[in-house]
């Protein structure tokens, strides 16, 4: 018995066993393991032991242990991992664990996590070995005996594939915006034909977190119905009352126009009725076109992306399409990205002839560089790929400041785009709010389907946009 330390199968695709009479001992196996805060979140939301000590570093530095820490039976957990899958191994029964957490185990520390056959059973089948973990310096930080039941029939298996695990903090960016604005006064905010529950209730909620003051522009009865069946309160909530959606509409872009609210939310009703009464009415309009852009948090992504027209021009021509780009710029700005990476989209990242999309975005791209539009830095046509993704874009041997960095994605129509901000939600599990640029005052844009925190987080749009828009009045 000169080598005392049990080998990891060579085939690190199979994982074997040692039965119980090859078993000795002194015999021992092994495994490393790094922590990372990753790992704490996954141990976390897997066992719901979120003591503030594992997850809380405001409060973990002001304990004895000086920083977060792991959870101590994420530490059993990876003994248990060396005896389920090499000594003993597969067909091994856990009858039981003594563990003495002896030290601290904090982010970044490398860990040796070692088995040892103590004893051994004839009878029952039964092994005892003594578990430790120590860390990069050669300090235990855990240690402990395991009695199992080993295994009596040779097993090898194929190794398991596992899923890819990623932690989000789904929402988290939205949160971020919110916050951004706490500083700031609430708008008044005409919250047009907020007659379903999920509109009301963002109405509600925006005011509540002082983002907006709202007025109500719908049915009275209807909205008082509808508070009463979900609990919700409008004391103190002013409500202009009138009798349908266009009439709500109407009103609503009016009372922008008047100086009355300097904002506006979409409620339940479509969106080309709300946006229908904008176009008409000459005070609302400025010299730049209307556009919508969608603030995506994409838990794959590694920043908010905004992405553009999505909602509001079906087939913007190249004067159309700067507008759009500029628009979206601008908010970018106001979200303090100074100079935002712009990827303007198309089917491939080659100008072709027979492809109006790619030949506006080289256009833009041109009007960029003589600074008919300005403040970003953009490249097109890219593909969605190697406008996300700088692998795609290296592999293709496209050279380009903006791929794997994008902040703005532009789409060639409105179909495209649509389909693109449904896929990053349904798909993708983005938190979406939206916008509308380029009138009088800044317009909050949701679909009907959206919740009520998409609305609060437009609503924070709305705050930010509406106080940059006082500082250009006249």
């Amino acid at each position: 018995m000169n080598d005392p330390v049990y080998p990891v199968a060579s085939d690190q695709q199979q994982i074997v066993n040692v039965v119980y009479d090859d078993l000795y001992i002194g015999q021992r196996a092994s495994t490393e393991r790094t922590l990372t805060h990753a790992d704490i979140q996954a141990f976390a939301t897997v066992s719901g032991d979120v003591n503030p000590a594992h997850l809380d570093a405001e409060y973990a530095d002001a304990t004895l242990f000086h920083g977060v820490i792991a959870h101590g039976m994420w530490g059993g957990a990876l003994i248990s991992a060396v005896l389920g899958t090499q000594l003993p191994g597969p067909g091994t029964i856990y009858l039981e664990q003594n563990l003495h957490f002896c030290k601290p185990v904090h982010i970044g520390d490398a860990l040796t996590v070692s088995v040892t056959v103590t004893a051994k059973d004839d009878e029952k089948k039964r092994v005892t070995l003594a578990c430790e973990i120590q860390n990069q310096k050669g300090v235990t930080v855990v240690s402990g005996t395991a009695l199992v039941i080993a295994p009596t029939l040779a097993v090898a298996r194929p190794r398991a594939h596992l899923p890819t695990l990623a932690m989000f903090d789904l929402g988290a960016r939205q949160q971020a915006l919110i916050h951004s604005v706490a500083d700031l006064a609430p708008v008044l905010c005409a919250v047009v034909h907020p007659c379903d529950a999920e509109s009301l209730k963002g109405a509600v909620d925006a005011a509540r977190q002082g983002l907006i003051i709202p007025v109500l522009v719908a049915p009275a009865a209807r909205l008082a119905q509808l508070a009463s069946e979900a609990g919700l309160s409008l004391d103190g909530i002013r409500i202009v009352d009138v009798p349908h959606s266009h009439a709500a509409a109407e009103t609503a872009v009016q009372m922008a126009a008047n100086g009355e609210v300097e904002s506006l939310m979409k409620g339940s009703l479509h969106t080309d009725e709300l946006m229908s009464a904008v176009v008409q009415c000459t005070a609302m309009r400025t010299k730049r076109r209307l556009s919508h852009v969608f603030h995506l948090d994409v838990p794959m992504y590694h920043k908010v992306l905004l992405l553009t027209d999505a909602a509001l021009n079906i087939a913007p021509g190249l004067n159309e399409k700067a507008d759009i780009l500029q628009n979206a710029i601008e908010l970018a700005h106001a979200l303090q990205i100074s100079q935002p990476k712009v990827a303007l989209l198309a089917a491939v990242e080659s100008v072709n002839a027979k492809m109006q999309s790619t030949i506006d975005a080289a256009a833009l791209c041109k009007m960029a560089d003589r600074k008919q539009i300005t403040g970003a830095l953009i490249d097109g046509p890219l593909a969605f790929d190697n406008a996300i993704s700088a692998e795609a874009a290296r592999i293709k041997g496209i050279q380009s400041p903006v791929a794997g960095d994008v902040d703005i994605l532009m789409v060639p129509d409105l179909e495209s785009g649509n389909m693109m901000a449904k896929q990053f939600e349904y798909l993708a599990g983005a938190a979406t709010c939206g916008i509308v640029l380029g009138a009088r005052v800044p317009i909050a844009l949701t679909s009907r389907a959206d919740s009520a925190s998409a609305r609060v987080a437009s609503a924070a749009l709305v705050k930010l946009l509406a106080h940059q828009y006082r500082k250009k009045a006249p």
